[in-house]
């Protein structure tokens, strides 16, 4: 029974206010109980770093995801390693292998610069859809404002269905500085050139979250998210939780 005034959520299919889960080695029988109940209020879910190459029965995983609607891909890492060792080919005969049909493209890593990433980009976005995330995971590179705007705006614009921002699992790099604490310049600064609904916020921490959905909504899209996390972020964007609970139901749409 519905009776509270909460704000409206997106559903089904959607493609702004999205949940993106971070996968790190969850055993198939445990991930089959979360999805089972958590399964519709997850959109994508990223096999963790490069752990998907190493990861037992990963087809088998890779289809559970998609059996409940979800889409899964490799983390980035996997990608550079792959990049580093000149095997982007065998690359993407292992995902079309697995049947993964979305591709992550960073440089957390490596410093692989703008340009060549836009070329592969334009290569690849003709198989698979394409994420590509921007900042580094080193917490110690200040990259300054304007390149952040250029590259979400330049990747956008070459074809990425997103852009990630970095923030690590710990939310100490990229978008965050070493204790943590989010760099909301930035964030302000990067919505003034892209669409909000375009950009996933790496926000891996409930204290992260809250801040993403009262600065830009219950619908703003969130990535690395614990799979333990997953309802109580759900929660958080219905106004479930003190720090949201002033959230209007009007306010179900992207500031």
């Amino acid at each position: 029974m519905d009776f509270l005034t909460i704000p409206k959520r997106t559903s089904g299919n959607r493609t702004s206010g999205l949940t993106s889960v971070v996968d790190f080695g969850t055993p198939l029988g445990e991930l089959n109980n979360i999805l089972v109940d958590y399964g519709h209020i997850i959109d994508i879910a990223k096999i963790g770093i490069g752990s998907a190459y190493v990861t037992p029965n990963v087809k088998k995983k890779v289809d559970l995801y998609k059996e409940f609607k979800i889409k899964p891909y490799c983390g980035g890492t996997l990608f550079e390693k792959c990049y580093y060792q000149n095997k982007t080919p065998e690359y993407v005969s292992y995902l079309h292998n697995l049947g993964i049909e979305w591709i992550e493209i960073s440089n957390g890593t490596l410093e692989i610069p703008l340009q060549e990433r836009l070329q592969i980009i334009s290569w690849l976005k003709k198989d698979f859809r394409v994420i590509a995330e921007v900042g580094s995971k080193d917490a110690d590179n200040h990259m300054p404002v304007s390149e952040w705007k250029e590259e979400v705006r330049l990747l956008l614009e070459a074809g990425c269905e997103y852009v990630i921002t970095e923030g690590r699992d710990s939310g100490t790099a990229g978008i965050y500085e070493k204790n943590g604490t989010i760099k909301s310049n930035l964030i302000h600064e990067l919505l003034e050139v892209a669409d909000a609904e375009k950009i996933i916020f790496e926000a891996p921490s409930p204290k992260h979250q809250m801040y993403f959905i009262k600065e830009i909504g219950p619908n703003v899209n969130l990535g690395n998210v614990k799979l333990q996390d997953v309802l109580v972020l759900e929660a958080q964007r219905c106004g479930l939780r003190s720090e949201t609970f002033f959230l209007e139901a009007s306010e179900c749409n992207l500031l």
